[in-house]
């Protein structure tokens, strides 16, 4: 049982930067931030937990049975990460490409030391702790005097791993897979990198200022770090109906208004950016039907336009209803990866993916999420991210786009570098 108390915020905002920071004294941290955003329609605005009480950490081998296993013998909550190389769980594929970053597959703790906030109202719910604990943290945190800093200056020089014409090269040859009916279209990615010292905290307040978006998260691991400015849900559970809402489709916003109707005009008008987004409602639906009662299967929302604070974006919305027979556990499982993130046919672009990348993608690409105590459950993409491995101070962040036969390569890594802009401005400024 969990020791609850509800406490209501005067100033919410502030609370969040003195309890982020007072987390940081743990080894184990899972930070999901909506950053009140409509768009996210979150159980919880943000959701701090602390302190694994229990956890598990393994590789792709056995990976989701571990994790069914672990979950369903818990039966509390538990927050984590799964990375995208658990595809190898799924299917007979592998993945041989240069990991410098070396995190867990994948990677859930039971926190003892859990927060929910919901407009002005916190909960705190704690596991096997004394009874003035809850009390005498509350009075830690709002005395916590270190300030985040948002215009910080960590002055790192970004390498590439891909100059502009290899990957110009590799996108042609994913082109020609797609000229020969291999694939439809996949999600090509590239990887940026530098070895330097970060300080991930304020990387993260840094890195949220500036983007603000539904599926925030911060994440860490003893010394493995993950900073996410992700405007993209993977999936939600809530009393077995399923929500996915993929992303396909972007383009720059700009300062002056008029401009920037133009541009998000240009974006919901783009024939090309509407089947690329198209194709990947149909994979999702085509993955939730392995799951869902028959019929419930549904399109609410197609190729809408919603905008956030660097980037205009469409997004569709798939919903279904979940079989009463299935786990949660298994709907993930068998939605795994996010179409978004891999392509159409789902396992002949997540081969020809491996073949023409050159880095193991981990957790990038992946999801970060939790499952509630009933087995509701809640998971962004990992997108718009910096990963951090403090223990050899390698930096990394990758970008994609979907590849498809109207794909023109050069404007397909100008668009890569409009994603990259604000993990690159945070690093490199």
């Amino acid at each position: 049982m969990r020791r609850e108390k509800t406490i209501i915020l005067l100033s919410v905002e502030e609370f969040k930067a003195q309890i982020l920071s007072w987390s940081q004294q743990f080894e184990e941290v899972v930070w999901l931030d909506s950053n009140k955003c409509l768009h996210s329609n979150s159980s919880y605005d943000t959701i701090l937990a602390v302190n694994a009480f229990t956890g598990i950490q393994t590789d792709t081998l056995n990976g989701f049975n571990k994790l069914k296993e672990y979950q369903e013998t818990t039966k509390d909550w538990v927050f984590g990460y799964l990375s995208y190389d658990l595809k190898n769980d799924i299917e007979s594929l592998s993945s041989q490409n240069f990991d410098g970053l070396n995190f867990p597959d994948l990677y859930f703790f039971q926190p003892q030391k859990l927060f929910l906030f919901k407009d002005n109202n916190l909960t705190v719910k704690y596991l096997n702790c004394v009874s003035d604990e809850i009390e005498s943290d509350l009075e830690d945190i709002s005395s916590f005097s270190e300030i985040p800093q948002y215009n910080i200056s960590n002055k790192i020089k970004i390498e590439s791993r891909l100059s502009k014409a290899t990957y110009i090269e590799k996108v042609k040859s994913m082109l020609s897979h797609i000229q020969r009916g291999d694939i439809y279209e996949a999600n090509f990615c590239q990887e940026f990198y530098a070895t330097a010292q970060l300080n991930p905290l304020q990387t993260y307040f840094s890195l949220n200022s500036i983007t603000k978006t539904p599926f925030a998260s911060f994440v860490k691991n003893k010394n493995h770090f993950l900073l996410s400015s992700s405007p993209e849900r993977y999936i939600k559970n809530e009393a077995s109906f399923i929500t996915s809402q993929p992303i396909k489709g972007t383009t720059r916003r700009s300062k002056n208004s008029n401009e920037d109707e133009k541009l998000k005009y240009a974006l919901e008008n783009d024939q090309k950016e509407r089947s690329e987004n198209i194709m990947i409602v149909d994979l999702v639906r085509n993955d939730l039907s392995k799951i869902a009662k028959k019929g419930t299967v549904k399109v609410t929302n197609l190729c809408e336009i919603h905008s956030f604070k660097q980037v205009h974006h469409m997004i569709s919305t798939i919903v279904a209803e979940a079989l009463p027979t299935v786990s949660p556990v298994d709907v993930i499982a068998a939605t795994f990866p996010m179409g978004s993130m891999t392509g159409a046919p789902k396992i002949s672009a997540m081969k020809i993916i491996e073949a023409l990348e050159e880095t193991k993608r981990g957790v990038y690409s992946g999801a970060v999420g939790y499952f509630s105590p009933d087995g509701d459950f809640d998971f962004n993409v990992v997108i718009r991210s910096i990963l951090y491995n403090a223990a050899n101070s390698y930096i990394s962040f990758s970008v994609g786009s979907a590849i498809t036969s109207k794909s023109i390569p050069e404007k397909e890594y100008e668009e890569c570098l409009v994603k990259a802009k604000a993990m690159r401005s945070v690093l490199e400024n």
